[in-house]
């Protein structure tokens, strides 16, 4: 079945991507291959490596062939945004979602190798991304090595420099070109993300975010839901009321999780430090894990030191920086103890790595914020990766029917698999539901 819905999806690709049929079989066959060569290098003898190559359809020249690659020219891009409505509003302190939106980025590299990836929840911005990709990055990577992956990056950065443009656009599309120039890299050299970027495990505990207003369930029904579906922790939204009263929410929801339940909680900039400081002392008894973005955004790197020094409640903050010179500043100034620096808003796992490379020295911790199927990697291959963040079903529709083998939740913790690069199947069916044409993209 795996191996027949990943041909099923190379065939209905093969058109969009102009590859002749035999490629597209023959793609499948190398991507095999390449997993097997992970397994059969070390140590294996000539037998062993050639057994293993007859089973595979395939030959020990073959798999000599992909353990030397040594460059991996960029043949191609394809861009596919997709728009899933959510089925009821979702609100925060000072922001509500109704629809989930991303977009789909494949490249070819030599061979026909193909790499392929989802970033960004960007709704209003989403054509403006797909535009960029294709129009300002694209032309310029087309014949370099994906495996010069630093030039690669240096060379999509332009894309940020507009100053009368959303910085934030630019950012999302070179977190999408540089997350699929990883998936390819993984593709081409047989091994995972989470190993090629450090291999510090496969395993990972997951949170799922909620808490949010204006919904019929009530927080005791939501946690019970959370645990019967073998969460590990939540996410708690705060700062849409007054601090007393979300206070008493949370400790409402520490009441009804029990004490091995982890709880953090996110108040999206909503507070100023005083009133944080006092949500803080007044939910001490909910055991916070951490609490997430306290303090409205003009002052926050010294507003959230003084949150953190004062209640001494430890600290999450790094998703709204647009670099890892602004989540060094936040480190420098003492305002977090946990980075949740976004790979897909801010550049990619390029830049995602160079911060989790800083946060070692400063004592910090790595978390990431959304994105599950590219944080997944990132947080496993490091020692100072915490939890893998989530959203219920219904928030986030794509990582839950987009992701065709998305690791199974299991007593709180997913495992990542062997599978090559990011290592995901895209399910075409729900891809084609979802899509937008060019006039639609224009148009909305």
């Amino acid at each position: 079945m795996h191996q027949a819905r990943k041909l099923r999806n190379l065939q209905r690709n093969r058109d969009r991507l102009q590859l002749p049929l035999e490629k597209t079989f023959r793609l499948l066959r190398c991507s095999r291959v390449a997993w097997y060569a992970h397994h059969m290098t070390d140590g294996a003898s000539a037998d062993e490596r050639g057994k293993v190559a007859r089973d595979n359809s395939a030959t020990p020249a073959t798999l000599d062939k992909v353990a030397a690659r040594a460059s991996l020219p960029i043949r191609g891009f394809e861009t596919v945004p997709i728009r899933v409505p959510l089925g009821r509003v979702y609100r925060g302190s000072n922001y509500l979602m109704t629809h989930r939106s991303t977009v789909i980025v494949r490249v070819v590299g030599d061979d026909g190798v193909i790499g392929e990836c989802y970033v960004g929840d960007e709704d209003e911005a989403l054509g403006t991304i797909v535009r960029i990709v294709r129009e300002e990055i694209a032309p310029h990577l087309i014949g370099q090595d994906a495996f010069a992956i630093e030039r690669c990056w240096e060379l999509a950065r332009p894309a940020t420099f507009n100053i009368l443009r959303d910085r934030r656009v630019g950012l999302v599309a070179c977190a999408a070109v540089d997350t699929v120039l990883w998936d390819v890299i993984g593709r081409a050299l047989g091994q995972p993300l989470w190993r090629l970027w450090g291999g510090y495990t496969d395993r990972l505990p997951v949170i799922c975010a909620g808490g949010y207003y204006g919904t019929e369930q009530s927080i005791e029904e939501e946690i019970g839901q959370l645990r019967e579906k073998g969460f590990h922790g939540i996410k708690f939204k705060v700062g849409g009321l007054s601090p007393e009263e979300d206070a008493r929410r949370v400790i409402r929801a520490r009441q009804a999780a029990g004490p091995e339940f982890t709880i953090m909680v996110d108040a999206n900039q909503a507070w100023q430090p005083l009133e944080a400081i006092r949500f803080a002392q007044l939910a001490r008894e909910a055991e916070i894990h951490w609490f997430e973005e306290p303090c409205r955004w003009e002052n926050d790197h010294r507003a959230m030191r003084d949150v953190r020094l004062s209640a001494g409640i430890p600290v999450c903050a790094g998703q709204t920086e647009f670099s890892a010179a602004g989540c060094r500043d936040l480190m420098e100034v003492g305002a977090i103890d946990y980075c949740n620096f976004d790979a897909s808003w801010s550049g990619g796992p390029t830049e995602w790595r160079r911060v989790a490379s800083m946060a070692t020295v400063f004592n910090v911790q790595m978390a990431h914020h959304e994105e599950p199927q590219v944080a997944a990697h990132l947080l496993a291959s490091i020692p100072h990766g915490t939890f893998l963040e989530t959203f219920h079903p219904d928030r986030d529709p794509i990582w839950w029917n987009l992701v065709a083998n998305r690791p199974r939740l299991d007593q709180g913790f997913v495992t990542l698999s062997e599978d090559p690069g990011l290592g995901w199947e895209l399910d075409e069916d729900y891809i084609e539901r979802h899509r937008l044409s060019d006039d639609e993209l224009v148009r909305w």
